[in-house]
């Protein structure tokens, strides 16, 4: 399904130690239609709902939204503690192109060119 680094599973378990909201939160990953690209990555914490997939990695735990496996197949979260580009990352196999944001993403079954903003160029969402 999807990996998750460790460094992503230390400052996971470290999210969820102060914000899960039971036993079963986890870190919710999904896709949704939007961004500069096409797709952009939907984060948070939040329980698990019927058809979702679960990955344990230690302490943590990612949720991948069930109509999202798809698009999220062989995917690593990565974590980035960068001064200016810190948090989660998605390392998406699965993506043709991404903007600059990095949270959005034009998926490699699309047609080409669907995309709002050349490869790699920032798209001006925080």
């Amino acid at each position: 399904m999807i990996s998750v680094t460790s460094k992503a599973a230390e400052e996971l378990g470290k999210l969820l130690a102060t914000r899960a909201n039971s036993s079963e939160s986890g870190l919710r990953l999904a896709v949704r239609r939007g961004g500069c690209a096409g797709w952009q990555y939907e984060m948070k914490v939040g329980d698990p709902e019927p058809g979702d997939q679960i990955v344990q990695a230690g302490s943590a735990r990612v949720i991948v939204a069930g109509d999202s496996v798809d698009r999220l197949r062989g995917c690593e979260i990565d974590f980035s503690d960068d001064l200016t580009d810190a948090g989660f990352k998605v390392h998406n196999p699965n993506a043709a192109r991404s903007c600059g944001c990095g949270t959005s993403f034009e998926a490699a079954d699309e047609a080409p060119g669907a995309h709002a903003v050349p490869d790699g160029e920032a798209c001006g969402n925080p």
